[in-house]
């Protein structure tokens, strides 16, 4: 098994390609989801981030109000470092948790979605693969703009916010044009699936753990051999 990761930019539609992969049936591992699931309340990062911005970013029923923090950590560079130190240690955890099921299940290859990729950098050694979901600056701020009700102003804001998608590309391994229509973002999608399927990248890792397995076996195959007693 190997991992891929796969990043892109604020509505640059990076969602509704996961979605698409997740359709063809790879093993998706959703860092969004997991950042949702271990904020709720009762889990050790909804109380640190209590303790760091105080109760206003709390709704009534004592969920965390991700617009208020959003809006919080997007104005205040520092804010935003705070609340990383806090949330990706646990962040981190459940993802490994969530690789080592889909090795268990014989994946080839896992898709890991993470939004700031390239700005932490932190996961990068272990990804065989990035695909960056790209889309042109305008169509980005459109997009930006209708989804979340913002201003041109403060849609410039968050996109200002990320590392430039143009930078992102450089670094990329695989790139998906969603600035068009959804078919060819869809059928470019659908290409790189198949690609990624073909690929031997996940021999090694797969062979490394029979070859210790099978060394395994044999150390405890010879130690009970000695251990028990002569004929």
């Amino acid at each position: 098994m190997f991992l891929v990761g796969l990043t892109g930019g604020i509505a640059s539609g990076k969602s509704s390609v996961l979605q698409l992969f997740q359709q063809l049936g790879c093993a998706v591992i959703d860092v969004d989801v997991i950042a949702r699931h271990i904020v709720q309340p009762g889990y050790p990062a909804h109380r640190r981030i209590v303790e760091a911005f105080g109760p206003e970013v709390l709704l009534e029923n004592g969920d965390i109000n991700r617009k208020v923090l959003g809006d919080l950590i997007f104005k205040q560079p520092n804010q935003r470092q705070l609340l990383n130190a806090i949330t990706h240690p646990e962040i981190c955890k459940e993802m490994m948790k969530e690789t080592f099921k889909c090795f268990l299940q014989g994946r080839r290859y896992v898709i890991l979605d993470i939004p700031l990729l390239f700005e932490t950098r932190k996961l990068l050694r272990y990804l065989k693969r990035v695909i960056v979901v790209y889309c042109d600056r305008d169509t980005q701020l459109v997009r930006l703009m209708e989804r979340n009700g913002l201003s041109l102003k403060d849609a410039e804001a968050r996109i200002q916010a990320q590392l430039p998608l143009k930078d992102k590309v450089r670094m990329a391994n695989h790139v998906l044009d969603n600035s068009g229509q959804w078919s060819d973002t869809r059928r470019q999608a659908i290409l790189l699936h198949a690609q990624l399927e073909r690929s031997l990248e996940y021999l090694p890792l797969r062979l490394g753990v029979l070859v210790g397995l099978a060394s395994i076996t044999s150390f405890l195959y010879l130690l009970a051999r000695c251990l028990l007693p002569s004929p």
